[in-house]
Parts: structure tokens; C-alpha cells; sequence
């Protein structure tokens, strides 16, 4: 794990110290009701949109997904390409997770995806981030940043 410290000694974790690195992906050729099927399944409320070689293109939300509403019934047979925002904003992993959550606290979004050399490694949510703080309530920093990096802190 790479901790970057202040003054006060404290450890700041990067973005792949809690990043979920599991995640559910789409493509953009996905059709959209299968990607809906994904969001239900796994109780997901956003998901990134992939390439082959796993280079994030777009992001799929609940909120794009609101877009059926308007769409007659003999056009829906779209894709993820017809609804996901694009391009999708991201971190990268050895981001500060301090400047994840800055950008989390100011934007409408509910998870960012994170990536290494282009390629989509992981995402935070906001729900990531609550645990987190709830692990370093309870725990306190010195710890929780060790147990991330497997005992090595």
C-alpha cells in the first residue's frame, strides 16, 4: 500500500486501498435490458463500460436507465451505447483517496470508476467510503491503513 503522510503523521490511503476490485461491467454492445437484469441481480445502482481489453469507455447508471421511459415501444432494442454518459470520469489507483472523496461530496455521482494505464482495476462508492470511515472510528487509522496493506503498514 502507498500512504502518503502530513505533518500530523497520518497515513492517507490511495484509491486502490479500498477500491471494491471485483467489478460488474457492461459492454457497449451489451443490450440494455440485460445490463437492467445485472443492476437488479446485484443490487447495483451504476456500472462501467468496458472494452475487450477492459479500457474504461462510459458509465451506466440508474439515471441513464430513466431514459426508457421516453422510448416507444417498437424502439427498444438499444444498447448500453444508446444511454451511458460518456467519457466517464475516473481515478486512477495511486490517486489520494482525500481527493476521491472531495470530487464524490461535490458531484451527483455515486461511485467512480478507478483505473491503472487506462484499464479499469476497481471503483469506489460513496458506500465504500462510509465503511471505511466506520473502520477508522472504530479502529483507528494506524490500523485500518495496516490491515489493508495485508499486515505491512
Amino acid at each position: 500500500m502507498d500512504l502518503s503522510t502530513d505533518d500530523n503523521l497520518m497515513l492517507i490511503p490511495t484509491s486502490k486501498d479500498i477500491m471494491t476490485k471485483n467489478v460488474i461491467t457492461v459492454t457497449k454492445n451489451t443490450p440494455i435490458y440485460d445490463a437492467m437484469e445485472l443492476f437488479a441481480k446485484y443490487d447495483i445502482s451504476g456500472m462501467p463500460v468496458v472494452d475487450k481489453d477492459m479500457k474504461l469507455i462510459g458509465v451506466l447508471s440508474e439515471k441513464d436507465l430513466m431514459n426508457l421511459v421516453d422510448v416507444p415501444e417498437d424502439e427498444q432494442d438499444k444498447t448500453v451505447n444508446d444511454l451511458m454518459t460518456q467519457p466517464a470520469l475516473y481515478f486512477e489507483e495511486d490517486e489520494s483517496l482525500l481527493d476521491v472523496c472531495h470530487f464524490l461530496k461535490k458531484n451527483v455521482f455515486r461511485r467512480v470508476p478507478i483505473t491503472s494505464k487506462g484499464k479499469l482495476v476497481g471503483i469506489i462508492s460513496i458506500r465504500d467510503i462510509i465503511e471505511f470511515i466506520l473502520k477508522l472510528n472504530r479502529y483507528g487509522n494506524k490500523e485500518v491503513t495496516e490491515t489493508a496493506n495485508g499486515g505491512n503498514g
